[in-house]
């Protein structure tokens, strides 16, 4: 006899339990789909990948601001070291540079330019401490370069607790970093740089000295970022001074040939900033 239509009949063997009949027609579960595989894969590889260009970008970044460092030319820096009218205390963070004795609490916060180490700057400086009684705190950017630096003003003018009035200003690219924090000082002052960001209408006190042979920041950069800053700012051009004129860390590479004394440049350096700088 026929099973009626539609019905499936299962055939036990001896020995067979009715859950091994059972299990036997029961239909197998469908092979798990490979797509998620795929996309756990794709996700490891693009993480990797990511991964792999920090850690490239990390050390590239690592070497450039490692290689080429200007270091401070011995001669004007054993001269200045010994100068008994000025103070050097490295506290780390920046190089304080003090008079012993008259000081007006004037200070200037000096920010150096790219791979120039701070003490570069120190003989540039000692004519404005020694004879103008002005307190000068030079920075130590994070890896030699003033924009991976986000550190405020005021980690560097609490390592001169008796100044009362504070200038901002950097030499290249520290000036770029000193006009991203000029509207925590009193005034600011360019060395051999301009602005990036618009100061035009902050009404801040400003100061520009540059060289006419500057091969890096030339005249015409220097004119064509005039309009970031107050129009009242003041614009002195240095004859003969190049882009390493600024500082006392020898010859740059793009940089134009100097043809003015450095100790004259010093002198107007000097000169420019005691008529400047902010009194109390």
């Amino acid at each position: 006899m026929f099973p009626p239509s539609g019905v499936h009949r299962s055939h036990r063997a001896p020995g067979d339990t009715l859950e091994d009949v059972t299990d036997s027609t029961a239909p197998s579960d469908p092979a798990p789909s490979p797509a998620p595989r795929r996309r756990r894969r794709l996700l490891r590889w693009v993480l990797g990948g990511l991964g792999a260009v920090v850690v490239l970008l990390v050390g590239g970044i690592l070497i450039y601001s490692q290689v080429g460092v200007m270091g401070a030319e011995p001669g004007p820096l054993a001269e200045a070291e010994a100068n008994p009218g000025l103070t050097i205390t490295d506290d780390g963070a920046g190089i304080v540079l003090a008079p012993t004795a008259g000081a007006t609490g004037q200070g200037l916060v000096f920010i150096p330019g790219a791979k120039v180490e701070a003490e570069g700057y120190i003989a540039t400086f000692a004519d404005t401490v020694v004879d103008d009684g002005v307190t000068i705190v030079i920075t130590k950017p994070w890896l030699n370069l003033a924009f991976f630096d986000p550190r405020p003003l005021s980690t560097f003018t609490d390592l001169a607790p008796g100044v009362s009035t504070w200038a901002v200003g950097g030499h290249s690219l520290g000036g770029v970093r000193a006009c991203q924090l000029a509207t925590d000082a009193d005034a600011l002052v360019l060395f051999a740089s301009y602005c990036a960001n618009d100061l035009s209408a902050s009404g801040l006190p400003v100061l520009s000295l540059s060289g006419s042979e500057d091969g890096l920041s030339t005249p015409q950069k220097i004119a064509d970022a005039k309009g970031e800053l107050p129009a009242n700012a003041t614009f002195v051009e240095i004859p003969g001074a190049s882009h390493a004129s600024f500082g006392a860390y020898g010859p740059q590479p793009g940089d134009g040939t100097p043809t003015a004394d450095a100790a004259e440049v010093d002198r107007v350096i000097a000169e420019q900033l005691a008529g400047f700088l902010p009194r109390p």
